[in-house]
C-alpha cells in the first residue's frame, strides 16, 4: 500500500475547504473506501495518489480510482464503458459520460456482497489496458469551452465530479466558463471554481458541510 494514500483517508483528497476538517466527506464512507481499497490491491494493481485520491494502475496506466461522494463511497473505473458489466452494476457518473463508469456503495454489507464481481471488473479492466484498448469518443452535446475540456483531461477525478452536478449546475459552470474572451481568464475562473465542483457546489452556492450519516 502507498503510504501518500494513507493521508487520504485523514484529510481527504485537500483539494475543497472542508479537507482536513470532521466534515470532509471521506469521513462519511471510511469503512466502505478502504474495503474497496483492499480489494483493488488485492488485484495486482500499483496503487498511488493521483488528484488527491487513490488511483490503481497496471504498467503506468490508470485502471481506476477510489473516492467519496457526498452521498456515496465509489469505485470509478476509466475505461469502463469497455467492460461487458455483465452484472449491470456499472452506471455514469454524468449522461454525457463516455469512457467513466462507477460503482456506488452506501454501506459495507452491499460491497461484500458483490466482492468477487468487483474482483473480475477489476481483472477485466486490466485485461483491457493489456490489450491497448481505447474508445472512439463521440463529440460532447454539451458546449464545454476547451479549457476546461483541457482540464477534465488532466485531472479525471474533476470531471467525475462535475458529471455528478445537477444539469443545472454544470450550465451555471459552462456559462461562465465560456464568458471571457481570453483563455488565461477562462482558466483562472476554472482553477478558482475546482473546490466547489469537488465539494458538490453549484456556482452560487454556498459551502455546506457535509451531514454525518447516521451510524
Amino acid at each position: 500500500m502507498n503510504k501518500s494514500v494513507d493521508n487520504y483517508f485523514i484529510d481527504g483528497c485537500g483539494r475543497c475547504p472542508l479537507g482536513g476538517t470532521s466534515d470532509c466527506k471521506v469521513h462519511n464512507w471510511t469503512e466502505e473506501l478502504e474495503l474497496l481499497r483492499d480489494i483493488a490491491n488485492s488485484c495486482g494493481l500499483n496503487e498511488e495518489s493521483k488528484w488527491g485520491v487513490p488511483c490503481y494502475t497496471f504498467n503506468k496506466k490508470n485502471v481506476l480510482i477510489v473516492s467519496a461522494f457526498k452521498e456515496f463511497a465509489a469505485i470509478s473505473f476509466f475505461k469502463g464503458a469497455l467492460l461487458s458489466d455483465n452484472k449491470k452494476i456499472l452506471e455514469k457518473p454524468g449522461k454525457n459520460s463516455q469512457a467513466a463508469r462507477y460503482m456506488k456503495f452506501t454501506n459495507v454489507t452491499d460491497i461484500k456482497s458483490i466482492q468477487d464481481e468487483i474482483k473480475s471488473y477489476i481483472f477485466e479492466a486490466i485485461e483491457v489496458e493489456k490489450a491497448g484498448l481505447k474508445l472512439e469518443f463521440k463529440k460532447n452535446p454539451e458546449p464545454l469551452p476547451q479549457e476546461l475540456e483541457d482540464r477534465f483531461e488532466e485531472d479525471p477525478t474533476l470531471k467525475s465530479a462535475f458529471d455528478n452536478l445537477t444539469p443545472g449546475r454544470q450550465r451555471g459552470y459552462i456559462i461562465y466558463f465560456s464568458q471571457p474572451k481570453q483563455s488565461t481568464t477562462r482558466i483562472k475562473r476554472i482553477e478558482k471554481c475546482i473546490p466547489k465542483i469537488l465539494s458538490g457546489e453549484g456556482l452560487h452556492d454556498k459551502y455546506s458541510s457535509s451531514k454525518k450519516r447516521s451510524q
